[in-house]
């Protein structure tokens, strides 16, 4: 059913929200350090584990897809709001620290998609027998 899609989607925002407050009275900061981010990193893990075993339906599938669609872009763009605010507020240093991290992200961009792709010779090579090489 689409509502347990619906569930297993609330259930990691509160495991999230929940390791990220966490996180942060570990680290003596007053405040959820990352618990958005582990609660879609929970969603793909999981969510991808029940796939994997069968554990999880189509219907069920289709409610994670739709309130994963409207709620990652809600949630990513108030995050980004706070975060604009924050670095405003917080000084050059966290501004420098923002731009540097985005120019490390689309840097990375090339590198990881030419990591990600199999050379023509080097696949020929695997499909390849011992015997045969």
């Amino acid at each position: 059913m689409i509502i347990y899609g619906v569930a297993f989607l609330a259930l990691c925002t509160l495991a999230g929200l929940f390791i990220g407050e966490l996180l942060g009275k570990l680290l003596g900061v007053p405040a959820n350090v990352g618990g958005v981010g582990i609660a879609m990193l929970l969603l793909i893990f999981v969510g991808s584990y029940l796939h994997k075993r069968g554990l999880m339906s189509a219907k069920s599938e289709v409610g994670v897809e739709f309130w994963s669609a409207i709620y990652i872009p809600i949630v990513v763009a108030m995050a980004a709001q706070q975060n604009v605010l924050g670095a405003l507020s917080g000084g050059p240093m966290a501004i420098l620290a923002g731009v540097a991290a985005v120019v490390l992200g689309f840097a990375m961009v090339p590198v990881l998609d030419r990591l990600g792709q199999k050379k023509p010779v080097a696949a020929a090579a695997e499909s390849l027998n011992p015997a045969q090489r």
